[in-house]
């Protein structure tokens, strides 16, 4: 099979997270609109240049009501009146599956310019009603109807696998949520940039950090987050003329160097019985990183700067460290008592706060892993920069580790 031509990545912008859009009165396409104009202002392109759109959005049907998603993309300029646009839906990998989307068609050389943005807005509803809502992500029926806030149970349940299989303890994912929260405060757009939070108070149930749902508390959970975000995709050709324009190196500009998607069963239960004779708790997430290594050529996590990973709860971004091979499986606590998953640490995790931190505005999650990695890349990322960085990887997933996108990013 020939080598697929190159997706470079031009850069974006996004929404700061800590915003409340629905308080503000106004609808998620002001969002989006903020987003993709600031990416366009940001990487000075012109937006009669975008060719195409994709838009990953989770569940706009239930929190506002409204379907047809992509086609609120060519209201954001007069320019994109016309443009071929569509939405993507994949639960909380839904922004990924838009950036697969989008590459796909630059690779097969349909387009040289694509616009992906994410959008969510969650803050429409009470938290009872939002977490149900969020239970469309698993298999409704039978694991998330009637349930009190059913995610925290089911990824409380990945960690009672772990415990299981190899030994957990909960002090290690207190400190993940520390790491995260302290990394959110040098993050100008994170949505709990102002909060505090402790490892000591991540530790101990109180009336501030209740239990959610097994071994997970509040502490545990990413946030319920309003948010957009807007990368740009170009092919070679684009991305040279825009480099000369610029007056910069197309080498300097950062690409997609490989990339990893697999779908597990959808019930929890399902995922566990498939996996009971592997070391890995969840083999189609490992397989998916794996198939993103071998595409950018690369031996291991050992050649990467950092990583944005899926940290929708504690267990999920303890998870994510041993199927990256920071360690080996059931070993995660290793990287996180030895300081590797922290800036300045040998591979930094989440240094824009991650998902805890940073925030969730699920459909945008994945847009806005890819753009922090180009952040990194290009040394853009401010007081969380991570010093050096030279290639990332995002993993994003959607449903209780049912869609598994990785990204690997890099010159």
């Amino acid at each position: 099979m020939a080598k697929p031509a190159p997706v470079y990545i031009l850069g974006g912008a996004q929404t700061d997270f800590a915003r409340n859009w629905s308080k503000e009165g106004k609808h998620f396409v002001a969002m989006m609109r903020e987003a993709v104009l600031g990416g366009l202002d940001a990487t000075k392109i012109d937006p009669k240049e975008v060719q195409t759109a994709h838009v990953g959005n989770f569940a706009a049907e239930l929190y506002a009501k409204q379907g047809h998603i992509g086609a609120f993309f060519v209201e954001i300029d007069p320019a994109f009146s016309g443009l071929p646009t569509s939405r993507h839906e994949a639960a909380c990998a839904s922004g990924s599956i838009a950036i697969i989307a989008a590459s796909a068609e630059i690779e097969a050389g349909r387009y040289d310019l694509a616009c992906v943005t994410g959008v969510e807005q969650m803050k429409t509803v009470d938290s009872t009603t939002g977490g149900d809502y969020l239970g469309t992500a698993a298999w409704y029926e039978r694991e998330a109807k009637g349930i009190e806030f059913p995610f925290p149970k089911l990824f409380g349940r990945l960690g009672d696998e772990y415990d299981k299989r190899y030994g957990l303890k909960d002090e290690h994912l207190a400190h993940i949520s520390a790491v995260n929260y302290s990394n959110a405060k040098r993050n100008p757009n994170a949505q709990t940039r102002n909060w505090f939070m402790s490892e000591s108070h991540a530790q101990h149930e109180s009336k501030f950090n209740t239990v959610i749902g097994g071994r997970i508390k509040i502490s545990d959970c990413s946030q319920v987050t309003d948010g957009s975000v807007a990368i740009f995709l170009a092919s070679e050709k684009f991305a040279a003329e825009w480099a000369k324009r610029n007056g910069i190196q197309l080498s300097d500009i950062p690409r997609i160097l490989g990339w990893g998607h697999h779908t597990a069963p959808l019930e929890f239960d399902a995922k566990v019985a498939e996996s009971k004779d592997n070391a890995y708790v969840l083999p189609h997430t490992r397989q998916a990183i794996l198939d993103a290594f071998r595409r950018a050529g690369i031996a291991g996590v050992e050649q990467l700067s950092g990583i944005e990973t899926h940290d929708c709860f504690t267990t999920s971004e303890y998870m994510a460290i041993d199927h990256f091979g920071l360690t080996k499986p059931g070993e995660s606590w290793k990287a996180v008592e030895g300081g590797v998953i922290e800036i300045g640490g040998k591979c930094p995790i989440n240094p824009s706060g991650g998902l805890i931190g940073a925030g969730h505005p699920v459909g945008a999650t994945g847009v806005r892993q890819m753009l922090d990695c180009h952040r990194q890349i290009t040394h853009q990322a401010g007081d969380y920069q991570v010093e050096g960085a030279k290639t990332f990887a995002m993993l994003n997933i959607g449903g209780s580790g049912t869609t598994s996108c990785v990204f690997v990013i890099g010159k």
